[in-house]
């Protein structure tokens, strides 16, 4: 197959890259603190009718409740699923136990949310010998003084070591050595890229590419027509290249979020409300990373893929919710009626001048809603 010469050559200096990724975090938390609620289907989040599971456990899981679901949807598929409110404080304390971990193995730590890293362990400052066993020792270390599971995966970028982590969950353990990414993208379905979700991956389909083995068969010119700047990623996932390095302590740039919907909207009074939802997840972002900024942008992405942007910039620091709130509104109103229903929305606030005080920001984009 196309791409291995490739992805060996990729592989002769590169980096040796940990993922850390706790299992079920917040609803793990809350069954350790909780001893009643150890064995039982548990939903982190609201239980109201606008309420969204923020975390499922695995007992949860496997009724099909998941992250970002709707609380009604979650009861129907399990009566018996018991809610928990969230309590980040006690989320963040475990983040930071974890961080002092990582921290003990390699100062090279790129956290993407409270519940996962990346590690360049290349260096191996304790003179290990192995990734795969600095990984077990984490993973060791993890349990023993948080009592929670983690799973990892090991390779030698920091695309393949996600898709490794997620491989054998949970409490597994995954390792894609030199030479072996292409191989192991082959057999995975698109859907397990990151950033490919489920109408990206009907999209797809209907274009008969189902796995990495049939992605790497369609050349650059192909996806770029069919999705734009995302084909650039694609061609180099399905060839298991990634040239990111892990960087430590990146600033941060915007704290936003975005939803993707299971059915395309195009109504204007269910944007504004949908709107409304996501200013009030972000905005509780914005308080809790104590930032400040002066520039709002809404994103939407059409039902074809393409993506719009709208942005404001004051001359001060938004003054609160109600103008967050306020400027998003213009933007979308701006644009209303739409030509074509959209697929996902998001809100941004950027040209930051507070300091950060909880995560940076992911990999690409606005961090998702838990919505």
């Amino acid at each position: 197959m196309s791409g291995y010469a490739e992805d060996e050559d990729e592989a002769g200096g590169l980096r040796k890259i940990i993922h850390v990724d706790m299992d079920a975090f917040f609803a793990s938390v809350e069954q350790r603190d909780d001893p009643a609620l150890r064995g039982l289907p548990v939903a982190v989040g609201g239980s109201s009718g606008r309420g969204v599971v923020a975390a499922a456990s695995y007992e949860a899981r496997t009724f099909g409740v998941r992250s970002a679901m709707a609380s009604g949807k979650a009861l129907r598929l399990c009566p018996e699923l018991i809610f928990v409110k969230p309590r980040f404080d006690a989320y963040k304390a475990v983040s930071q136990q974890i961080r002092a971990i990582f921290l003990d193995y390699t100062p090279h730590v790129e956290p993407l949310s409270l519940d996962e890293a990346y590690l360049d362990v290349t260096d191996d400052l304790k003179g290990i010998g192995s990734a795969t066993r600095i990984a077990e020792l984490i993973r060791a270390r993890i349990r023993a003084e948080t009592g929670l599971t983690a799973s990892a995966g090991v390779s030698y970028n920091k695309f393949l070591a996600k898709l490794a982590s997620d491989q054998n969950k949970p409490d597994g353990l995954c390792v894609i050595r030199p030479g072996e990414g292409a191989r192991f993208v082959a057999g995975l379905p698109v859907r397990r890229f990151h950033g490919v979700g489920p109408r990206g991956a009907e999209k797809m389909a209907a274009l008969g590419i189902e796995t990495g083995a049939d992605l790497v068969l369609k050349d650059l010119a192909f996806l770029r027509a069919h999705f734009g700047s995302m084909g650039d990623y694609l061609y180099r996932a399905a060839r298991g290249i990634d040239l990111r390095a892990v960087r430590a302590d990146r600033p941060r740039k915007s704290v936003g979020g975005e939803r993707t919907f299971h059915q395309d909207l195009s109504s204007g009074p269910v944007l504004r409300e949908t709107l409304d939802d996501i200013v009030d997840i972000v905005w509780e972002r914005i308080e809790r990373s104590a930032a400040c900024g002066r520039t709002v942008t809404l994103k939407l992405r059409y039902s074809d893929f393409t993506t719009l942007t709208r942005a404001r910039s004051l001359p001060a620091p938004v003054a609160g919710k109600p103008e967050f709130a306020r400027i998003g509104h213009a933007l979308l109103d701006e644009l209303l009626p739409l030509p074509q229903p959209v697929r996902l929305m998001g809100l941004t606030l950027s040209a930051l001048t507070g300091r950060e005080t909880d995560r940076p920001p992911p990999d690409e984009g606005a961090q998702p809603l838990l919505l």
